[in-house]
């Protein structure tokens, strides 16, 4: 066995460590399987369905109910990644969310997803304190990308959370006396002309 076969063989096994332990440092899975609702309920209002491996929502502005699209499973601490195209209306993504008898379906926070860019990665509550979190428009003028994909990070640990949009904080919070336990959900608003897309939903849990 030559000297050059025996380096590239520690070169090949040193690269494969590498490529494993990244991996198992990531430990992102899957929210959403790309082809189907599996794992998801739709509260009525609204329509989700998927399309080239995104889900995808639409309302009409006649439609006053809130249409949902909720997990089956209820989340604790973690982190999710997603990304998602806002092409009309205003959305959200839910987490921590309570379902409850009323026209929007549950209560808890959301971060906000809007088509003209209203409000971008702010964190609002449902049937709450309202908006807890609310960005400046010059802020986000900086990291929305309009009618194009963009990318949010949403993490929840204990108390503390944070959303990002496109690598940029949006908003933080420290001991926050939320619920530490509830529902993600894709969000329809009532009222309202709605076409947005979400897809590559992915969560690591803690």
């Amino acid at each position: 066995m030559t000297l050059r076969f025996k380096l590239s063989m520690l070169l090949f096994y040193f690269l494969f460590a590498c490529v494993q332990a990244a991996q198992a440092e990531d430990s992102f899975v899957p929210l959403f399987d790309g082809k189907s609702l599996d794992g998801w309920t739709a509260i009525p209002g609204g329509t989700w369905q998927v399309s080239g491996g995104a889900i995808v929502g639409s309302q009409e502005s006649s439609e006053h109910r809130h249409g949902m699209l909720l997990s089956d499973q209820q989340y604790g601490d973690f982190v999710v990644r997603l990304k998602y195209k806002a092409l009309a209306g205003n959305s959200g993504f839910y987490f921590r969310a309570q379902r409850v008898d009323h026209p929007v379906s549950v209560k808890g926070f959301q971060a906000e997803i809007d088509a003209d860019g209203n409000d971008v990665g702010g964190l609002y509550e449902t049937l709450g304190r309202a908006w807890v979190v609310q960005p400046k428009a010059e802020d986000i003028e900086s990291y929305f990308k309009d009618k194009d994909w963009n990318d949010m990070t949403i993490s929840a640990i204990g108390g503390d959370v944070t959303v990002t949009v496109n690598g940029v904080q949006t908003a933080v919070l420290k001991d926050d006396p939320s619920p530490r336990r509830g529902y993600f959900g894709m969000q329809l608003h009532g009222g309202q002309n709605m076409r947005v897309r979400f897809k590559d939903l992915e969560i690591k849990q803690y």
